[in-house]
């Protein structure tokens, strides 16, 4: 089976609920679709989340998320000031950074964020024939170029790709809390948001399997 989760923001105990409900298989395959960090203010562990994606190895790929991708980008800015001149620097504007510098050094943090840049910000599989396009908040047609931050965050068009999609694909997102908490699809049931919330208050983390459409939430 193939699984979705995306926007875990920091929340790494919804994180572990959630596998545990899934019960990953030998075969199962799990995609993070982005936004693993920042936000989650009653308890944000940001070290948690990555040491669990670390712990999941082959089992699971994750796609970069916006939140992602400023948090590796801080991280590289950071390290790479004098350390007299960092006191000058604006502070990182979410929680993620002090947090994982109380549990990681410097090394690890670097490391972090060249593996945060290392992930994809598109991926294309094929799940039972049906050709799937994953990203964090928009996909595009493979081929077509565009910059990562549309990837990212989308652009101007991007309440028309929630209802059009891309054509001969199904579009699985994150980014975007659509369905008040749950899973969201629109009507040509060829765009899905997985995005439920999680980090804010009242929020959810919720799974989709590719196969079944069967949802999961904590």
């Amino acid at each position: 089976m193939h699984y979705i989760i995306t926007d875990i923001h920091n929340d790494s105990w919804r994180f572990m609920k959630l596998l545990e409900k899934m019960d990953l298989k030998e075969d199962d395959h799990l995609y993070l679709l982005g936004d693993l960090f920042d936000r989650c203010m009653d308890h944000p562990d940001p070290a948690g989340v990555y040491f669990q994606v670390l712990k999941l190895g082959k089992k699971c790929t994750v796609i970069r998320g916006n939140h992602d991708h400023w948090l590796a980008n801080y991280i590289f800015h950071y390290y790479g000031m004098d350390e007299r001149d960092r006191a000058l620097l604006q502070p990182y504007p979410y929680n993620s950074f002090h947090l994982l510098q109380e549990r990681l050094t410097e090394v690890d943090l670097k490391q972090l964020a060249e593996r945060i840049l290392s992930w994809p910000v598109q991926v294309e599989i094929e799940v039972d024939g049906q050709p799937y396009l994953l990203a964090h908040a928009c996909t595009a047609e493979p081929g077509k170029w565009k910059l990562d931050n549309y990837y990212l965050m989308g652009d101007l068009w991007y309440k028309v790709f929630l209802h059009e999609g891309v054509h001969g694909y199904i579009s699985v997102c994150g980014h975007q809390n659509m369905g008040n908490g749950s899973i969201w699809k629109n009507k040509k049931g060829n765009v899905y948001l997985c995005d439920c919330g999680c980090g804010f208050e009242n929020g959810r983390l919720g799974c989709l399997c590719l196969e079944t459409k069967e949802t999961f939430y904590v």
